[in-house]
């Protein structure tokens, strides 16, 4: 009987030896569910990358007038840590730049306080603001993906109009106009006019965000057919046409955007003020008061001031060859005055009607040799050629461009590939 509590004991050993020393079940027992990794919380994070599962997240815009103290203080962020922020930082972003109805979002922690702030600079960037006890911005660009796209059709109303019926960006509209803007007056298509068109649209993720270059045009207008192909490499970045010659000039069409000639260049013409047959040596260009009036190529100011039958005006020598001036303004613009450097579409003033004049417009005065000239009937000379040494280049994109734009535009004209590339003007490698 003395002898069974050490029975016992013994059993009991052996029976916790059995447990302890039992092998580990086998890794393929299907009996034994894996262990299910679990996500951390702290993983879970915005489109911005912040941790959205630690903090509180708040949207809005900026409000006209708000500044960046006006949209931190709100979150108990310390005024000595915003100043750090908004001073120390301007050579990332200058906080002075913050603009009205731009959305922002600030997070805050449980207390409150904010940590951190994303700002929405612009479509493809955003800035950063860490507010904790280093304060720091960082700026934030997103990746922007170009995809090309095409279209083609005849002018009905406008081009603008004529883009909106299918469903096309109308601010290609304006790129077109920059485009062609020394060899077609936009203002003044016809019903008939052609184009098509290899440009570019920019998205970020699935969001359209806007017009990219035009790759390549051809614009059918006033039994002419105009072609542009876009260039860039190094410090060249040009619309050029089939034989490589720059579609900027040295001068633009008109110095305004116009509602109508009122009065051309002529040797015998009625003055509406004076009552008498003389000569009118300039164009008149109408257009509502106020309405800028650009410098309609680089040059020099050389006078700026009122005069009794000009007005308000300003004269520009562009250089040996040629000169314009510039009549009636309503004011000149602040800053030009004589020997300062003016360049292509430049403003210089705004359209009135002082001086000898019945009604808004700008008389436009063109100077070739010393000689008044009708700028309309000038042979403009180009900026420039492509640069010899990206001739090679530029002939390969062009020729592959070429290919989605060598149709005819319009029965019984013949803008072929291959008449375009037998031009005998057309510029060859040396």
């Amino acid at each position: 009987m003395r002898d069974r509590p050490l029975l016992l004991v013994a059993l009991l050993i052996a029976a916790a030896t059995f447990v302890i020393l039992r092998p580990a079940p086998d890794a393929e027992d299907e009996t034994t569910a894996p262990e299910t990794p679990v996500r951390s919380a702290s993983l879970m994070t915005d489109e911005y990358g912040m941790p959205v599962s630690e903090l509180s997240v708040e949207e809005s815009t900026v409000r006209r007038n708000e500044t960046f103290s006006d949209l931190l203080t709100p979150y108990g962020v310390a005024y000595d840590r915003i100043v750090t922020l908004a001073r120390s930082n301007r050579d990332v972003f200058d906080v002075r730049r913050l603009k009205s109805g731009q959305p922002y979002r600030v997070y805050s922690d449980s207390a409150g306080v904010g940590r951190f702030m994303v700002y929405e600079r612009d479509l493809t960037s955003y800035v950063v603001f860490d507010l904790g006890p280093e304060p720091s911005v960082r700026v934030e660009e997103r990746v922007v993906e170009v995809r090309t796209r095409t279209v083609e059709g005849s002018i009905s109303q406008s081009l603008y109009m004529t883009l909106v019926d299918q469903g096309i960006d109308p601010h290609l509209a304006n790129e077109m106009a920059n485009v062609f803007a020394w060899q077609i007056d936009f203002s003044r298509l016809q019903v008939g006019d052609t184009f098509r068109i290899l440009f570019e649209e920019r998205y970020v993720g699935d969001k359209y965000i806007g017009v990219g270059n035009v790759l390549a045009a051809r614009f059918g207008h006033r039994s002419e057919d105009y072609t542009a192909f876009h260039f860039a490499n190094g410090d060249v970045d040009e619309h050029y046409d089939q034989n490589g010659n720059s579609l900027r000039k040295a001068f633009l069409i008109a110095p305004v955007e116009y509602k109508r000639i009122s009065s051309g260049f002529s040797a015998n013409r009625f003055h509406p003020v004076q009552k008498r047959y003389k000569a009118h040596l300039g164009t008149d260009y109408a257009a509502d008061t106020g309405t800028p009036i650009m410098a309609t190529g680089d040059g020099v100011v050389t006078e700026a001031r009122y005069g009794q039958y000009n007005g308000n005006y300003v004269k520009i020598r562009h250089n040996g060859t040629y000169t314009t001036q510039y009549l009636h303004m309503s004011r000149i613009k602040s800053g030009i005055r004589p020997g300062v450097a003016i360049r292509q579409g430049d403003i210089i003033g705004f359209v009135g009607s002082t001086g000898l004049a019945t009604g808004p417009h700008v008389c436009y005065r063109f100077w070739k040799n010393g000689e008044q000239v009708d700028h309309r009937k000038e042979k403009i000379p180009s900026s420039g050629p492509i640069p010899p040494q990206y001739l090679a280049e530029f002939n390969g994109q062009r020729d592959q461009y070429m290919l989605s734009l060598a149709q005819p535009l319009r029965p019984g004209v013949d803008m072929s590939y291959a008449r375009l590339l037998d031009t005998p003007e057309a510029i060859t490698s040396p």
